[in-house]
């Protein structure tokens, strides 16, 4: 068989055609006509689509937009009317992940639409075993009027498909072979392995590679083909021609299998892409993908010869909204029209019952007009979502998740839509409404460090029309943030049902998919290690949560605040230091202004400030909310220098008078959230009594003190018996105090040097009052003699 390519025409890219498409031009696109083709020359178009996740229904008529099943079929029926030779196909995941209209009636809307449009063969795809591979031996293949292929998926522990791995599809004289493979990553990892028992993965290349050469060896007892493509059920990690070569995993098989394979079609990453790639020999061929839900569809054109050699091949992938082929009318269409007809009026039906109530609104951040939404705005939805979403995904271990607000469409509100729909009642319809992009959920193990980098990068790139965006966070976990510092240093703390979380902490973290592979540019959920697609669909994970919880209450608790201190010294807050908190993030948005309450600080016991919350939203940031707190840390400050250098030397000792607390935030409701500064709070120490003297010894007598400065031996003890120690405040050699070591506070430590310069120094306070008495006493002891 020749695999040679030739004169391979390169008509109406993606990129182009949306372009025009932007410009308002129409572009006419010629169909190739068979009668053209040389005489005993064979064409063969083949029409392909990938990730259709049964978007039956049309989105809209840009270029950029979901063009649904019915006009998807003009397209397919235009290429057949024009030559007879024309094949149908798909990569995979032609189902699941779906949108409400197919997903209320498991898929069944769209298997009819692909039976009517005559679809001829797909691989299988990860989500066409979301419910295990019973589900789709026993449910979608027998719907389904294609042949499902597969030369991967094998039976443990073998190299034998679990499936058919290929299908001959003969046209116009020509036999067509299209051998299927699917993602190496489908076990373990995108499926359920409950589901999947007693199979695994084989290699994509070796597979594909040992059934180009059975169809190409001549034995007509184990199928023949004159032309071979793949269909594989993988792609490249963007649209850039450097992600399908070098050492991805696509890219090894796009260069890597067989020379016999003539072509190209990939899926599952969801991108647009018209590439040659040189296969092992050098030679040249197609490599496409469509991107996903039916936007775009790809087109091959094989020329084969008499002696039934491939003599050309040609490649586009063309948007299907601005394709002139849609506007054929046909016996086809009409069926398949009301196909989608019949389920969106089930999806009506379907769509009005209720599943359960909430006591509230659930709406997303709005910006100052209290009208527009706002992206950067924490919301009571984003963090209620979230929090569904890893409650769908416990079983698999998930403790925290993650919700991007571009996936929140509308809010979901307690009043009354219409005469069937009472106050606080939630329908199906009103929750698809929500999130109608039918994302599935995926874990992951992620670092603390992970966890961090993707919150860092709610702060979006310099020029960013939306420069800040706003995760949601289910319950338990919180953090603290500091506008004030730089990119990738504003995450200051992060929580998990009140206990820190360190950056060498693991989590099971849930996403939906758009995020999972870096949507919205939160690159971080690309980084952590076994991930996997759960296969739920978010909408169906909130018809989980209601039929567990009726229902349900709107979150209220900040799970984000914003704080900004004062710098701490090098020796951390003392007594006296004024300390400055500015604070924000304090109040939802879509909440009423003027129930925002006052916040306040406080450390122990203790509240050291309180102020009233503006509300003021920020436009296109979280910082709604904001409030300043100043105070002094409490306790007696040092002013003496000799003192203050004593205390540098002695603080450790001081510290058992003293306890390092946290600076606790009161909200309004009475959410706390602790600060990760601390300051010095006065403890109360419990007496003990005096140990006896040892005997022999002159209770009068005083202690040795020690060699500290400004501190010497001898003298009387005013006051009464009892060891005593002289202080010489001003070091000028004479002593200017004698305190009994009974006034001294009692640290429970033993009285050694440190331990009194320690008591010293929590007296300094009154050393001037000491000073005095002795002074008095004096003048009062010259009287008496005089």
């Amino acid at each position: 068989m020749n695999t040679s390519h030739h004169s391979r025409t390169r008509r109406g890219r993606v990129v182009a055609g949306a372009a025009l498409a932007t410009a308002g031009v129409l572009v006419a696109l010629s169909v190739p006509s068979v009668a053209s083709a040389a005489d005993g020359d064979t064409t063969i178009d083949i029409v392909d689509i990938n990730d259709f996740h049964g978007r039956i229904e049309s989105e809209g008529t840009t270029a950029d937009k979901a063009a649904g099943a019915a006009r998807l079929a003009t397209v397919v029926q235009s290429w057949r009317e024009a030559n007879p030779n024309t094949i149908f196909t798909s990569a995979g995941d032609n189902v699941g992940a779906s949108t409400f209209t197919s997903l209320i009636q498991q898929d069944t809307p769209t298997i009819e639409a692909l039976n009517a449009m005559r679809l001829d063969v797909s691989a299988i795809g990860n989500h066409e075993l979301d419910k295990g591979q019973d589900d789709f031996t026993d449910r979608i293949e027998p719907a389904a009027d294609w042949q499902y292929v597969s030369a991967n998926i094998v039976e443990e522990g073998t190299t034998t498909p679990a499936f058919t791995p290929y299908e001959i599809i003969e046209k116009g004289g020509v036999k067509v072979g299209f051998i299927g493979a699917t993602t190496e990553d489908l076990i373990p990892g995108l499926v359920s392995p409950g589901g999947v028992e007693g199979l695994e993965m084989a290699p994509v290349v070796s597979q594909v590679d040992k059934y180009a050469e059975q169809l190409t060896d001549g034995d007509t007892d184990n199928g023949e083909a004159d032309v071979l493509v793949l269909l594989v059920h993988e792609g490249a990690a963007s649209s850039n021609i450097a992600d399908a070569t070098g050492s991805s995993t696509f890219a090894k098989i796009a260069a890597g299998v067989d020379e016999r394979v003539s072509a190209i079609v990939s899926a599952h990453t969801h991108f647009s892409y018209d590439h040659e790639i040189a296969g092992p020999t050098g030679e040249l061929r197609p490599v496409i993908q469509t991107g996903s839900y039916g936007v775009n569809y790809g087109h091959l054109q094989l020329t084969v010869d008499a002696d039934k050699q491939l003599t050309d091949i040609s490649a586009e992938v063309t948007p299907v909204n601005t394709d002139p082929r849609t506007a054929t009318d046909t016996s086809s269409v009409d069926e398949v029209a009301g196909i989608v007809a019949d389920a969106k009026a089930v999806a009506e039906v379907e769509g009005a019952k209720p599943l359960g109530k909430v006591t509230g609104d659930l709406r997303r951040a709005v910006q100052s007009d209290r009208k527009s939404e706002n992206r950067g705005g924490e919301s009571v939805l984003g963090n209620n979502i979230a929090e569904v979403q890893r409650a769908a995904t416990a079983r698999n271990g998930s403790q925290v998740a993650f919700m991007n607000p571009g996936g929140l469409r509308t809010d979901i509100l307690y009043r009354s839509s219409g005469a069937n729909d009472p106050d606080g009642t939630v329908t199906y319809k009103e929750a698809a409404l929500v999130q109608p992009f039918a994302n599935t959920l995926v874990t992951e193990d992620m670092t603390g460090q992970q966890i961090k980098d993707a919150l860092e990068q709610q702060w979006q790139p310099d020029g960013s029309d939306r420069p800040f965006l706003k995760l949601g966070v289910s319950d338990g976990f919180a953090y603290t943030y500091d506008p004030a510092k730089g990119r990738g240093e504003r995450i200051t703390t992060m929580t998990l049902d009140g206990e820190p979380i360190a950056l060498t902490d693991t989590l099971k973290v849930t996403v939906n998919s758009f995020l999972s592979t870096g949507g919205d540019k939160f690159s971080a959920f690309t980084t952590g290690k076994n991930i996997a697609d759960s296969g739920q669909v978010d909408l169906q994970a909130q018809v989980d949560y209601f039929a567990a919880n009726p229902v349900v209450t709107p979150p209220k608790d900040q799970r984000a605040v914003g704080v900004t201190v004062s710098p701490t010294p090098d020796d951390g807050f003392r007594p006296g230091d004024e300390v400055t908190v500015r604070l924000s993030s304090l109040v939802f948005s879509s909440e009423d202004p003027s129930a925002a309450g006052s916040v306040s600080i406080g450390a122990g016991d203790e509240e050291l400030a309180s102020a009233p919350i503006d509300p003021t939203i920020v436009d296109k940031t979280d910082e709604q909310g904001t409030a300043t707190l100043t105070f002094t840390v409490p306790g007696a400050a040092a002013s003496d220098d000799t003192v203050a250098r004593a205390a540098a030397s002695t603080r450790a000792v001081a510290a058992a008078e003293t306890a390092e607390q946290p600076l606790v935030v009161t909200l309004p409701g009475g959410q706390t959230i602790t600060l990760a500064v601390t300051i010095p709070v006065e403890t109360a120490a419990e007496p003990e009594p005096s140990p006896e003297p040892e005997p022999g010894t002159d209770p009068t007598d005083p202690a040795d003190p020690g060699t500290l400065p400004g501190v010497e031996d001898g003298g009387d003890v005013d006051g009464g018996a009892g060891t005593a120690v002289r202080i010489d405040t001003d070091g000028d050699g004479d002593v200017d105090a004698i305190v009994p070591t009974d006034e001294l506070a009692f640290t429970g430590a033993e009285l050694t040097g440190p331990a009194i310069a320690a008591g010293l120094l929590l007296l300094a306070g009154v050393a001037g009052l000491v000073v005095a008495r002795r002074k008095r006493a004096q003048r009062e002891a010259a009287l008496t003699a005089d």
